[in-house]
């Protein structure tokens, strides 16, 4: 789809971080030949096999066959996060066939989902409205090879380069952990993967085995998916039951340049800030608790809601509050409608 996770909170392993450390950066991209025979890739395949075990001729044979993409380098310096209005944005996302194909997918699969509730304690409709942002439930798994895409931007992208280096070589060995041909696997244009879109890194720490046949599988097994979204939640500190964002009546209440409204994703202020300023959320919420406000333009007049910790969860997924809320938003649209059904 359009819209593919750019960036996500990413662990990466210690090794990982020491190849990084080994292959030095450089703007030099596939002019010389293939991105095998450059520097920066005969690099890249020297230490990814000294520190990973890998067969070199095997390496230099699948990166021989990347291709660079000019529609992927196109693509990523133009994210729509920067580049739409809150109302623009949630037109995308917020419509009947969106959330008729939510309720869909939530029946099919109820299940899997009841249990990545029970056992991991993220909301379903949280769950959902991940894969459905991401994939439409699936249809739009992304055209492009992973290789293709990773390969390109790590080393025809200076300004990213390092990081998508290190999901390279991520990519190798993911594909190598769960028996993967590196160059069948597609995403996105960014390298995401499956229904909800993990990079190389996120897939290797987060991914699991949802259905008991030992692969974690998130390209084309849903049940699996639906596990490994919730797992990347569960890990990032998801609250069960916890509040997500709430919208305030009265948009004008802080002035667009008010130091209430900060600009980390995380919550640096309390509830008790927001109530010193005549802000007072509908639930019952403590003092003490983290929130933070943030004006949204809305299709006839500015938007003021109040955001809390799980709210701040959602975007390690995508780091943008534009994010967050249409996956918020669509994740109450499915609740509302799958309690009436």
């Amino acid at each position: 789809m359009n819209m593919q996770s750019v960036s996500r909170s990413l662990l990466c392993s210690a090794g990982i971080f020491l190849f990084v450390a080994a292959v030095p950066v450089s703007a030099e991209g596939a002019s010389e030949g293939t991105y095998s025979e450059t520097r920066d890739g005969v690099a890249f395949i020297q230490a990814l096999s000294d520190e990973h075990g890998f067969d070199r001729a095997e390496l230099t044979g699948w990166l021989g066959e990347a291709e660079r993409q000019d529609s992927i380098l196109k693509s990523i310096s133009t994210p729509a996060e920067k580049t739409l209005e809150w109302y623009e944005y949630r037109r995308i996302f917020i419509r009947d066939e969106q959330i008729d194909g939510g309720l869909a997918f939530l029946r099919e699969h109820r299940e899997a989902f009841e249990r990545a509730e029970t056992e991991l304690g993220v909301s379903k409709y949280i769950i959902a409205a991940i894969i459905g942002v991401e994939t439409r439930y699936g249809r739009y798994l992304g055209n492009h090879r992973v290789l293709d895409a990773l390969a390109t931007l790590a080393f025809d992208y200076p300004p990213r380069s390092a990081f998508f280096r290190r999901e390279l070589a991520e990519f190798f060995l993911m594909t190598r952990e769960q028996g993967f041909d590196p160059l069948l696997v597609k995403g996105s244009y960014a390298g995401a993967m499956g229904y909800g879109q993990f990079i190389s890194s996120s897939y290797r720490h987060y991914a699991i085995d949802f259905d008991g046949d030992k692969v974690a599988d998130i390209l084309t097994n849903p049940v699996d998916a639906i596990g490994s979204v919730a797992n990347y939640f569960a890990r990032h500190g998801w609250v069960s039951g916890g509040p997500v964002a709430e919208q305030i009546a009265d948009a004008d209440s802080l002035a667009a340049d008010s130091a209430l409204l900060t600009s980390g994703l995380k919550p640096s202020r309390t509830i008790a800030d927001y109530r010193a300023a005549g802000l007072e959320p509908v639930s019952e919420l403590p003092d003490d608790g983290p929130a933070r406000a943030i004006r949204l333009e809305g299709e006839e007049q500015p938007q003021l809601w109040l955001t809390y910790h799980n709210f701040y969860v959602i975007t390690r997924y995508n780091h943008s509050h534009l994010y967050g809320m249409a996956v918020f938003e669509l994740s109450r649209a499915l609740r509302s409608q799958h309690d009436e059904s």
